[in-house]
């Protein structure tokens, strides 16, 4: 039996940070993002070798382990080997493919499984690669052992993967949004709660929001961890500067929800562009000249506003034009180093299917 998974991508539109630890502890987060068309991959096939094979080409990682019920987190695919031990663990399974009590379904024949991932956009490119890629391991795990797990449970898990079991610095808005899809409103506060509130945005909204944004990868992948650790010092300290501009980026959150729901493209615009010089307070490595030169030529060209997606420092710059423009901001960006990457908004979020030896796509 082969089972694959898929988990969308997202762009965090407004309130990024205010879902990080110990600011949403302290002061409760909000956050507005929305899932697109670029995705996580995970693909698991059943064996009969008492092998686990690890194909992971965003690690650049393909190795071999004898069937166990938990494999080493020595940096080789650790995403992987993370989830898979953590189902282990939480839900009772041996090594090889089957629950201790046969409760949740595994397949009898199976001694061994080999496991493939990769990613439509480079790791640390600012859209929660990591955390959607997560979410879509565990999804295909899910899958497979058919384990009674809903949209908040997989997100749920996956944050416990990361940020507990792997100790990855980060926030939780992308577990939620890779496992939901679609727009949403989150609100996280302490004790880990968070409510996902699906935002309902008209088909032609959507539609002007896809006609006026641009979507511009740098070319440069960062570590988010450096400036997430910054941001959390800075918390920590009672940074009065560092903590405001937080303040205005999570209220920033309401006042997008409002704009998206009216349609109000200028509006969302404006809080795009004030949240860019918030976050630039946050930490140093937010901003750098390579960011920095792609905004001013998008701006020049007759870019309304932009900000980087994710905590900053590098990936994807989301611009904000008018239609009638878009050409000559598309012109001004095919001088820079980066490339532009066509995208649109996805509704769907992680889901899973299952392909069985019988099937036969020559039968369709």
């Amino acid at each position: 039996m082969i089972i694959r998974s898929k988990a969308p991508l997202r762009l965090g539109l407004a309130g990024g940070g205010s879902d990080v630890s110990p600011y949403s502890d302290l002061y409760g987060g909000l956050i507005l993002n929305a899932t697109i068309n670029l995705y996580a991959y995970c693909t698991i096939e059943e064996t009969q070798d008492g092998h686990i094979t690890i194909n992971s080409f965003d690690a650049c990682c393909r190795k071999e382990y004898p069937a166990a019920e938990a494999l080493d987190i020595d940096g080789d695919a650790n995403l992987i080997k993370g989830v898979f031990n953590h189902v282990m663990k939480t839900f009772g399974c041996d090594g090889q493919g089957r629950t201790f009590d046969g409760h949740y379904g595994y397949s009898q024949k199976t001694t061994g499984f080999r496991i493939t991932t990769y990613n439509d956009a480079p790791a640390g490119s600012g859209l929660g690669t990591s955390s959607t890629m997560v979410v879509c391991i565990m999804k295909c795990f899910s899958e497979w052992l058919n384990l009674p797990l809903g949209d908040y449970e997989i997100a749920r898990q996956a944050y416990i993967i990361e940020r507990k079991d792997l100790k990855l610095s980060g926030g939780k808005q992308d577990q939620y949004a890779a496992s939901f899809g679609g727009f949403n409103y989150m609100e996280f506060l302490k004790n880990d709660i968070v409510i996902v509130n699906p935002l309902k945005i008209k088909r032609w909204i959507i539609d002007e929001l896809e006609s006026s944004m641009v979507l511009y990868y740098t070319g440069q992948s960062r570590s988010s961890s450096e400036i997430i650790k910054e941001q959390q010092k800075n918390t920590s300290s009672g940074n009065v500067t560092a903590i405001e501009a937080m303040n205005r980026i999570k209220k920033s959150s309401i006042d997008m929800k409002l704009a998206l729901l009216k349609g109000d493209i200028k509006e969302f615009a404006r809080i795009i562009g004030r949240a860019w010089e918030d976050k630039k307070m946050m930490a140093g490595a937010v901003n750098n000249p390579t960011i920095q030169e792609a905004m001013n030529a998008a701006l020049a060209s007759g870019a309304m506003a932009g900000k980087v997606s994710g905590a900053g420092g590098g990936g994807f710059i989301m611009l904000v034009v008018e239609p009638t423009r878009k050409m000559d901001v598309l012109s001004a960006l095919e001088n820079m180093p980066g490339r532009i990457v066509p995208f649109q908004f996805s509704e769907s979020g992680a889901h899973g299917w299952k392909i069985y030896p019988s099937d036969n796509v020559n039968n369709f």
